[in-house]
């Protein structure tokens, strides 16, 4: 007999009614589907409403999910279609200071690099919200979800060059939303 993964047996278990099981999966990836939905919507509370009906929808789906395939992938395609609904039903989002997701300061750094580094994050949130939807779910997926441009092409459905091509896009518009807050005063780049 195959000896089936840890995630795998979290899956089948999950399947079969166990709900420590399923417990187990959401702890696993709660931080990836948070950043996903964060990143997305902008907004912590919100995110943290559509992470939980995230996994509502993985749950309720799980007995669909094809093994041949990688969770995470199928999981974070699950979160990134939800997302865009949420903002296909809105039309702007504001990012205000009460939304920004608050860190502890490095006991390392002083309170003016930590007050730098926040407003630095804030404008690249801000600027990742300036992105159209489809832009934005792109840059997230592989930015800040360090997907390949093959697991996004299982997400999204498209292509890989179109994935190239809005992935560039997405870049060269984020650079251009910096360089207008004054975070960017040279050419941005974000690793390939």
């Amino acid at each position: 007999m195959v000896e089936l993964s840890d995630e795998d047996t979290l899956i089948t278990r999950s399947i079969d009614g166990d709900h420590d099981a399923f417990a187990h999966l959401m702890k696993r990836y709660e931080g990836a589907v948070f950043n996903l939905a964060y990143r997305m919507l902008g907004n912590a509370h919100e995110a943290e409403d559509a992470s939980q009906e995230i996994f509502l929808r993985v749950y309720t789906n799980l007995a669909r999910f094809d093994k041949e395939r990688k969770f995470s992938t199928w999981l974070l395609s699950i979160g990134s279609n939800y997302c865009i609904d949420r903002l296909r039903r809105r039309r702007f989002a504001w990012l205000t200071i009460n939304d920004t997701v608050l860190t502890m300061p490095s006991p390392a750094k002083g309170p003016e690099r930590t007050a730098i580094e926040r407003e630095e994050r804030d404008a690249v949130q801000r600027a990742l919200l300036r992105l159209p939807p489809a832009y934005r779910e792109i840059a997230v997926l592989r930015y800040w979800n360090d997907l390949s441009y093959e697991e996004i092409c299982q997400v999204t459905g498209l292509p890989e060059s179109t994935i190239k091509t809005r992935l560039h896009r997405a870049r060269r518009m984020l650079a251009d939303a910096l360089r207008a807050e004054g975070v960017a005063t040279e050419e941005v780049s974000l690793r390939e």
